[in-house]
């Protein structure tokens, strides 16, 4: 499973909007800048997130974009599948071989468990410390 630019960027704005969350509308222009993006694209984005109830508009002059809930309430499968459908590796039919559709389930269904225990707030608040303090982390010797 690749997650196109559409993931990639839809996922930027949410944690531009999740690290300003309760200070005010943020404009999807300042987004772009700062993470040298087009906006035209970043416009093309909000929509689908907009409808889908994660992030509401404030129009005006001082107007833009805010996270319609808490940045511990929304994961990254909630915005992945927004922009780019179900989380599948592999598509399959039940007449495939019974063990390879097995690996693929096993596979979508980790991918999936890691992007819905995943949250906004956990992306923004992420250290390097974490990743080598993790329970899930590996040690090789050599």
């Amino acid at each position: 499973m690749k997650i196109s630019t559409k993931g990639r960027y839809g996922l930027t704005i949410m944690m531009e909007l999740a690290l300003k969350f309760g200070e005010g509308p943020i404009s999807l222009k300042s987004i772009a800048e700062k993470n040298n993006l087009s906006e035209h694209y970043l416009e093309q984005l909000i929509a689908p997130l907009r409808n889908a109830g994660y992030v509401k508009s404030i129009r005006g002059a001082y107007g833009g974009y805010i996270l319609s809930k808490e940045p511990a309430d929304i994961t990254t499968g909630d915005i992945i599948r927004v922009l780019e459908g179900p989380i599948s590796p592999v598509d399959f039919t039940e007449e495939d071989d019974p063990a390879k559709r097995n690996l693929w389930l096993r596979i979508r269904d980790s991918i999936a468990n890691v992007m819905d225990s995943t949250t906004l707030d956990d992306l923004i608040n992420y250290t390097e410390d974490q990743s080598s303090n993790s329970k899930d982390s590996y040690m090789f010797y050599i």
